[in-house]
């Protein structure tokens, strides 16, 4: 079973998402700021980052540059509301990361980490 780490400031959003990425067979760890899920970042192996990229204290551009440096190998996906700033985290993050707008379907979201994962 992958192992996602889920970092999402809004509480809703981040139940939401943590649900439907749970139905789909994952097991996730969702984390309501930056600073605590780099803290388990440096605790557990995970297969995927999904963050906010808008977040109080450290935003999801520099969790998922710290979390890349911890393993290496963690894909990340970005979900964000803000258009441009998806622009600028392509350029600043670790290859191969992806950006998802919102807003979006659920059934998108567990469809782009499927394919993220089986890359």
């Amino acid at each position: 079973m992958a192992r996602i780490l889920l970092a999402e400031d809004d509480d809703v959003m981040r139940q939401f998402l943590a649900k439907a990425l749970q139905r789909a067979g994952y097991e996730v760890e969702a984390f309501g700021n930056g600073l605590d899920a780099f803290d388990a970042v440096s605790r557990k192996c995970y297969d995927l980052l999904l963050a906010d990229v808008v977040m109080p204290g450290l935003d999801g551009i520099e969790l998922a540059r710290r979390a890349a440096k911890e393993q290496p190998g963690l894909k990340v996906m970005f979900i964000t509301g803000f258009a441009a700033v998806a622009l600028k985290a392509k350029e600043q993050t670790p290859k191969g990361t992806r950006v998802l707008s919102k807003p979006f379907h659920l059934r998108d979201l567990v469809n782009q980490v499927d394919r993220m994962l089986a890359a």
